[in-house]
């Protein structure tokens, strides 16, 4: 076997191929367009397994909202066909791409279930793992696995779906995936709050959250972040908290006014209207901001009422911008001087009610030296190691992608 890429089409391919790949002990890094090549560390394997002819859309029935495609599809493909039919994948997937130093919409359907995406409307519709209704997968023994199917003995038990979405290609290969869709809303109207501070925004955002406005996105963007989405008509200097609805015309409208009404004790409210809600919450689902720089970017989930407190900190103790989504508990963190602090930083978190840092954007050599991954506690950190033992003992599939020698 050579170093070429391997580049399969079918589930049995992919099966024989790994199975060769085990019984030789030659591990192989998975790509589907490599849109998300630079994230997490680097791939220890010499042989690229190449996902971009295992592609194409197999089932589409907007009747029924569920689709199924191979795992090398491109997202924008499946995005535009669902779009067409009025429909959209609710946890809104964010594009890794700008972000990372490659063109936007690159991204394959493969790429989304390894890395479990989702963009602001997660807070209401969760994650990408939580819209699989099926997923077929091929092991690092070569193995082919069907979920709510038949399995062989060495899962039985598992939950496939939560097994492999997020496990960055480590434990199996997905081949074929089942999605489902919604409606997409007829229309939708941002709600804005200029000139909070991060404290007042976390309230105000929280506040928005608990009534009954059913808001889908919330975001705050302290000075000057705004001014950088590149959205025409909403350069705002200053501070802006974003709160999204979405729905039909008249619903939109009355929630609007009645949220307006809630949160008056925080400013006046601004309507933005839908061409440039949905663009600024594009820009926000992709970290736009901080995109073009080359500087590290840290994605870091805490509970949203420390969120603000934690950002105060982080300030005073080293050069870092960041902006918050998912009503707060999401903090997007670009450092200004180059260096990642990955130690100030998680000790940090743990100080301020505990919480997950990813080192989403470094050069390779910070990668491979830095826990690009929350280190995990110890008995969580085992559980992983029998899923890894489980499902890819040779340890050939992107081995070291999550965690040194694994």
């Amino acid at each position: 076997m050579t170093h070429s890429a391997l580049t399969p089409t079918t589930a049995e391919e992919m099966r024989d191929v790994l199975a060769y790949a085990a019984a030789e002990e030659l591990p192989v890094e998975i790509l589907g367009q490599g849109s998300k090549r630079a994230l997490g560390r680097p791939v220890q394997a010499a042989h690229v397994l190449d996902l971009s002819r295992l592609s194409g859309v197999e089932v589409y029935e907007p009747a029924e909202l569920v689709l199924t495609a191979k795992a090398g599809t491109p997202m924008a493909e499946i995005e535009a066909l669902v779009a067409g039919a009025g429909q959209e994948l609710s946890f809104e997937p964010m594009d890794f791409g700008p972000l990372l130093g490659e063109a936007a919409g690159k991204g394959t359907l493969g790429g989304l279930i390894g890395a479990n995406l989702a963009g602001p409307r997660r807070i209401k519709a969760g994650a990408a793992r939580d819209h699989i209704l099926g997923l077929d997968a091929v092991s690092g023994r070569g193995e082919i696995f069907r979920s709510g199917g038949r399995v062989v003995k060495n899962v039985t038990g598992y939950d496939l779906p939560r097994a492999l979405t997020g496990a960055y290609g480590t434990l199996a290969v997905s081949t074929l995936i089942t999605l489902k869709v919604n409606p997409r809303a007829e229309t939708s109207a941002s709600l804005a709050l200029n000139g909070l501070s991060d404290a007042a925004a976390v309230a105000a955002m929280c506040a928005a959250m608990g009534s009954s406005a059913e808001v889908s996105a919330a975001a705050h963007l302290p000075e000057g972040i705004c001014q950088r989405l590149g959205v025409a008509g909403e350069d705002r200097p200053g501070p802006v908290t974003l709160l999204r609805l979405e729905g039909f015309g008249p619903s939109v409208e009355y929630r609007f006014a009645n949220l307006a009404r809630r949160l008056a004790e925080f400013g006046p409210a601004e309507r933005i209207g839908d061409a440039a809600s949905k663009a600024l919450w594009q820009a926000v689902r992709d970290v736009i901001p901080f995109a073009g720089s080359r500087n590290p970017v840290w994605r870091v989930s805490v509970p949203p009422a420390s969120g603000a407190e934690l950002m105060q900190r982080l300030r005073s103790m080293m050069p870092v911008e960041g902006f918050y989504d998912w009503s707060g508990g999401l903090l997007w963190l670009q450092m200004l001087d180059g260096e990642v602090h990955d130690v100030p930083l998680r000790a940090a978190i743990a100080d301020h009610g505990g919480g997950h840092a990813t080192l989403i954007r470094a050069s390779a050599a910070t990668r491979a030296a830095v826990p690009v991954f929350q280190p995990q506690p110890a008995p969580l950190a085992a559980l992983s190691r029998r899923l890894k033992a489980q499902f890819d003992p040779k340890g050939i599939l992107n081995p070291g992608r999550m965690v040194a020698d694994a």
